[in-house]
């Protein structure tokens, strides 16, 4: 971002492109023996440039995720005890297939597969033959969760929110539950209820739905930002935020308390947390380091592909003189402003001296070429959920 250098004539693009955030998915070895919870040998498990995401457990030696190739997202089969082998499961041209999840008594998963012109729905996988077909035909479910091999407690998109619904496979019958809901749907330890989100202002909360009866209860208070969780057998529920798993058992417990921190600069925003049945591994979803978002507007920039340039920046992303003195915002602005630029700068280059990674942000000493011009700049990214949130320039 070099905005505040350069008069810019300002032009109006009409397009806008969208990208997953690159992420990975991390497993590792869970023992929960002796009131005491470790995660132990941590290890990448997609190992792909892109979109890996939404764990879950076929069984205690198999995980499932989506895994993006050829442009699309597909689901990845992970053989933990035989050294790791991946299989797909599904391999759709016209869509792509996301949160897959084991189907109660049958050698099958479900996944939400979003096809190429729009359409949104639940489909099951037969794991033997690789055939799929609709389970929820009318609704355009977000997330879901098997409450038993008839029944799925799903959110399902409506208007501009999620509600949570409960679908009856063997009558057709569907109900609503509650409005405005979050994600991270799990059925809790030797209860019969399924435990979601709901979102009420900055206080997220735990709530537990009773399918068979639609009652709802309390469970606890979720951190702010935080959207995931898993629970444990023993009722202890796990959660992932910024660079921490943190714990808290609703029984016992007021607020959350930190298990783990990770120092690792590619763990970033943990999300997505599973563990399989006999509560011996634990999986979750990490963004990668933001220098790699920041190396990838490198690239643009110095190529003036202002398509993926924009892209690499989030839609409200702030421009700042330091220390607060604001240049500009948003991503439609953003690109107003350097098409032209790029287009009229056939010999534009940026040359990174110096870059220091501090958890979010990263900082870049830069070496710019323009218009036969060399000078030096430095500039403050700081980087959410896969995207440059806010810049700030030193001159």
């Amino acid at each position: 971002m070099k905005q505040h250098l350069f008069c810019i004539v300002l032009m109006v693009l009409t397009f806008y492109v969208y990208t997953q955030p690159n992420t990975e998915v991390y497993l590792f070895d869970l023992d929960n023996r002796n009131g005491r919870i470790d995660l132990l040998n941590p290890k990448n498990v997609s190992i792909n440039e892109g979109y890996d995401n939404q764990p879950s457990f076929l069984d205690d030696a198999t995980l499932l995720f989506a895994s993006t190739r050829s442009d699309q997202t597909d689901i990845l089969k992970l053989d933990i005890a035989n050294g790791s082998m991946k299989s797909w499961i599904s391999d759709t041209p016209t869509g792509s297939e996301y949160s897959p999840l084991k189907i109660p008594g049958k050698q099958a998963v479900s996944a939400i597969r979003l096809d190429l012109d729009g359409l949104q729905r639940l489909y099951e996988y037969d794991l033997k033959t690789g055939n799929s077909r609709v389970l929820l035909e009318d609704l355009k479910v977000g997330y879901h969760v098997w409450y038993n091999k008839n029944i799925i407690v799903c959110t399902v998109l409506v208007d501009n929110r999620m509600d949570l619904m409960v679908a009856n496979l063997q009558n057709g019958e569907v109900k609503t539950a509650d409005k405005n809901v979050g994600r991270s749907l799990h059925k809790v330890p030797y209860m019969t209820q399924i435990s979601y989100i709901k979102k009420e202002g900055e206080q997220p909360k735990i709530k537990a739905l009773d399918p068979s009866t639609m009652e709802i209860t309390s469970v606890m208070n979720l951190m702010p930002n935080a959207q995931d969780i898993c629970w444990l057998q023993d009722g202890t529920l796990l959660m992932g935020r910024g660079k921490m798993v943190l714990y808290a058992s609703p029984e016992k417990d007021d607020g959350w308390k930190p298990l783990m921190h990770f120092g690792d600069e590619e763990i970033q925003n943990i999300t997505r947390i599973a563990v399989n049945e006999s509560n011996t591994r634990l999986a979750f979803v990490a963004e990668v380091s933001p220098r790699h978002i920041v190396e990838r507007q490198l690239k643009a920039y110095n190529s003036r592909d202002i398509e993926d340039f924009a892209d690499t920046y989030s839609e409200d992303v702030e421009l700042f003189n330091y220390p607060n003195e604001p240049i500009g915002k948003g991503r439609e602005n953003l690109i107003k402003n350097y098409k032209a630029f790029f287009e009229s700068t056939p010999d534009l280059h940026c040359e990174i001296k110096n870059r220091i990674v501090i958890g979010n942000k990263v900082i870049d000493e830069e070496y710019i070429t323009a218009n036969g011009r060399n000078f030096s700049a430095v500039a403050i990214y700081e980087v959410e959920q896969g995207k440059i949130a806010k810049v700030t320039f030193i001159r």
